[in-house]
């Protein structure tokens, strides 16, 4: 389904993937904004529908815009083909109904998107799927969750909002000992960074949100599997359940990818820079950052990505310190998204992660004062100071406490 040279530079193919079907050799895909398509003949129309021609039908079932976006994001993550979604939930709730019935057992991170552990937990639970939510980056752990049901293993990594890192080889060893696909979100790295396809994943999900887009302009999500028959599986699961992206938003968001190693280059060289100075702040007790080699799992994410754009990090002062810094930033925007190329900070405590209750939150590792910093591709200096400044004001409420 993709068609550039596999050794071509992410560089390249970011701006290139998904380009070379396009009608008129245009430079840029136009916007196939229609609903249904017409058949020539009821013949042709037969004959698409039952698979024995190529072509399109209904926007629902694909749509040559949808495609070139599809196409593209296959190509850089090294899978066979992809599938754009409504929003990264749709995407990983498409990919979960796809792969587990009634009487399934699903096991997946501690440290996930809110969302995506109440869906594991609570609304799957109600169609007679089984969870079991554990930490990924212990592989004994992992194996010790797998049972005899499990058919799948879902991975976030870096893990939402810890940044632990899991290694993606050897679970995915243990996915396929036990029978089990391995589904990895790998929304916090973009396939610049990372490629779990090529350490064992089956599927890959992101939320198009975020690094993919770039832009803060548009909400979807995408699967990519690593062959024809899951993939062929999933657009089937994705066509029934019908939470699919529209012609529009797949062009921002492909539009936004032709950047997209730029911006990444950018999004870690400058995360980089503000991490090893937070870590130097005397106002901070640690700093979660995967390049830093204080992770605890550093080796591991330098063997199997480089970089990103995601730093977490806890003040001495807990929860008010916390809501101090979060009232005194003034360039870094107060929101819940990330990867965009704004700089975003949050408290998942009481934003992203308020859903998940206060006792799944402690055992994934999320407290009370932790800080999640995306850091967008501003001035770097100018985002220590307005961190600098932001932070005075945490001290000074701590210590009214």
């Amino acid at each position: 389904m993709t068609h550039l040279h596999d050794d071509l530079s992410p560089d390249t193919l970011s701006v290139h993937a998904g380009l070379d079907s396009c009608e008129h050799r245009a430079v840029v895909p136009p916007i196939h904004q229609t609903s249904t398509f017409a058949f020539d003949t009821v013949e042709q129309g037969a004959a698409l529908f039952a698979g024995e021609e190529q072509g399109y039908i209904y926007s629902r079932m694909g749509n040559p815009t949808v495609s070139a976006l599809e196409n593209a994001i296959a190509t850089l993550e090294g899978g066979f083909g992809g599938l754009a979604c409504g929003s990264g939930m749709a995407a990983i709730h498409t990919a979960l109904a796809a792969f587990l019935s009634a009487g399934d057992h699903v096991v997946c991170s501690e440290a996930v998107y809110g969302p995506t552990c109440v869906l594991v937990e609570s609304l799957l639970e109600r169609f007679g799927v089984e969870s079991t939510l554990v930490d990924t980056s212990d592989t004994k752990a992992v194996g010790a969750a797998m049972q005899r049901n499990t058919k799948v293993l879902f991975v976030e990594t870096p893990g939402n909002p810890t940044l632990v890192v899991s290694d993606l080889e050897a679970l995915a060893s243990i996915a396929h000992e036990h029978g089990a696909r391995m589904i990895v979100d790998n929304t916090f790295m973009s396939p610049v960074l990372q490629q779990p396809l090529s350490f064992g994943a089956d599927v890959v999900v992101h939320s198009l949100t975020k690094f993919l887009n770039g832009h803060a302009d548009v909400v979807g999500g995408v699967i990519i599997s690593k062959n024809e028959q899951d993939h062929a599986h999933l657009r089937k699961t994705l066509n029934h359940l019908g939470g699919v992206l529209p012609p529009f938003e797949s062009f921002l968001v492909h539009r936004g990818i032709r950047t997209l190693a730029l911006r990444m280059e950018r999004h870690s060289r400058s995360a980089l820079e503000v991490a090893k100075h937070l870590e130097a702040h005397p106002e901070i007790d640690w700093v979660r950052y995967p390049g830093l080699p204080s992770h605890p799992q550093h080796e591991v994410h330098e063997k199997q990505c480089r970089g990103g754009g995601m730093i977490t990090f806890e003040l001495k002062g807990g929860v008010e310190a916390g809501r101090a810094m979060m009232n005194a930033v003034k360039l870094c925007g107060l929101a819940v998204s990330l990867g965009g190329v704004e700089t975003l900070v949050q408290h998942p405590a009481s934003m992203t992660h308020a859903s998940m209750g206060k006792e799944a939150r402690e055992r994934a590792g999320i407290s009370d004062g932790l800080v999640r910093l995306s850091v967008g591709i501003e001035g770097v200096q100018d985002l220590i100071e307005d961190l600098d400044q932001a932070l005075v004001a945490a001290a000074e409420a701590a210590s009214t406490v």
